[in-house]
């Protein structure tokens, strides 16, 4: 039967990643550690109370969990924050799409640099908006003279910048990420600049957030995830910080109570828990570094990383490579660009298992 699918769409196949049912999964940046006995209590608990509310719509400005938020980034970046700067969604996936819908569509115009998250296109056509992306140059960072001159040559409604970088972990200096807000207040009727830090939490020590420049720049928004530090994947929790005014316009797009009761309260919750799940994310920095010394110690190229994940080759075949570690029970990620590996850090074990199956498929 022929549908009358959006023309744009038609022959496209869904985002996903492979799910399979292997001993090592190593391949969607999850947190590998599961939430305590105490966290999922308090989730459970805070649940059962909203469950007995559910014949009520939820609050759908989520006031409460917007200052949770704010207490949160205090703690984390040191950045003071007003719960009127703060805005969520479900996974920083809807964050985005709210973003295009209010500041993209039809006859404006994303720009990112390549290579960054596949899904950055995705959001674009989803909203009619059209997708263009610059070249970061070849150790991924960001030349602040080139993302100036594209940004004169695009002008763009919406810049997409991810830092730490999705797929090769790349952190972008405060000086880059000024010199494109630079560039993007010379674009006639303005240009928001959005950084997704939604692996902020992983940067190596010094290395500053994003956060550190709302104060300076209103048309700036920083994103983040309570899927990865937060080990919360499931959960679908994304979040926002921007200037009042920027988060009031997203009101405007997003669907009536679009964040319901249960992911609230599990989302405030964990949030009670932040220092306990933060110290997980110093274990994983430091499996991270660990593997980034040890890929490079047998010849292999790796970027630097500020995330959760290592991007590793060069491979003549990448793809047999990647079968290779799967036919050992082991699942990472084939990305771009090409002859590129990428592996999330998991566990001890996990990464133990990894480095043995590597060593008997590359020969290394």
């Amino acid at each position: 039967m022929p549908l009358p699918l959006r023309r744009e769409l038609a022959g496209l196949t869904p985002y996903g990643a492979p799910q399979l049912d292997v001993s090592v999964r190593l391949n969607v940046n999850e947190n590998p550690y599961p939430p305590s006995a105490a966290v999922v209590a308090d989730i459970a608990a805070d649940v059962a109370v909203a469950a007995a509310g559910l014949n009520r719509y939820p609050d759908r400005d989520f006031l409460a969990l917007r200052e949770d938020l704010a207490a949160y980034l205090l703690a984390e970046s040191g950045v003071a924050l007003a719960p009127a700067q703060l805005w969520a969604a479900n996974g920083s996936n809807e964050v985005m799409l709210h973003l295009l819908q209010a500041f993209g569509g039809p006859g404006r115009t994303a720009l990112s640099f390549a290579p960054t998250y596949s899904m950055y296109p995705e959001y674009a056509r989803d909203t009619a908006t059209t997708w263009l992306a610059g070249r970061r140059e070849t150790d991924f960072t960001l030349d602040p003279d080139v993302a100036h001159a594209t940004i004169a040559e695009v002008s763009p409604s919406v810049v997409l910048l991810a830092s730490p970088n999705n797929p090769t972990g790349t952190a972008l200096p405060l000086a880059t990420i000024e010199a494109v807000l630079a560039a993007a207040a010379e674009v006639t009727g303005g240009c928001v600049v959005v950084v997704d830090e939604a692996y902020g939490e992983f940067r190596r020590a010094g290395v500053p957030s994003a956060l550190e420049l709302l104060d300076t720049y209103p048309l700036l928004a920083v994103s983040r995830t309570m899927s990865k530090a937060f080990g919360l994947a499931g959960a679908r929790v994304g979040y926002l910080a921007a200037a009042p005014e920027l988060i009031d316009a997203l009101r405007i797009v997003r669907l009536p109570y679009h964040l319901s009761g249960v992911t609230q309260a599990v989302a405030r919750a964990a949030l009670r828990h932040a220092p306990e799940l933060m110290a997980q994310v110093g274990s994983l920095r430091a499996e991270r570094d660990e593997c980034v010394a040890w890929l490079r110690a047998r010849g292999l190229t790796v970027a630097d990383s500020d995330a959760n994940f290592a991007l590793f080759g060069t491979f003549d075949d990448a793809r047999a490579i990647w079968q290779g570690l799967l036919d050992r029970g082991v699942l990472i990620r084939e990305v771009g660009p090409y002859g590129w590996l990428r592996v999330s850090i998991g566990t001890r074990e996990e990464m133990a298992a990894f480095r043995a199956a590597l060593v008997e498929v590359a020969a290394l």
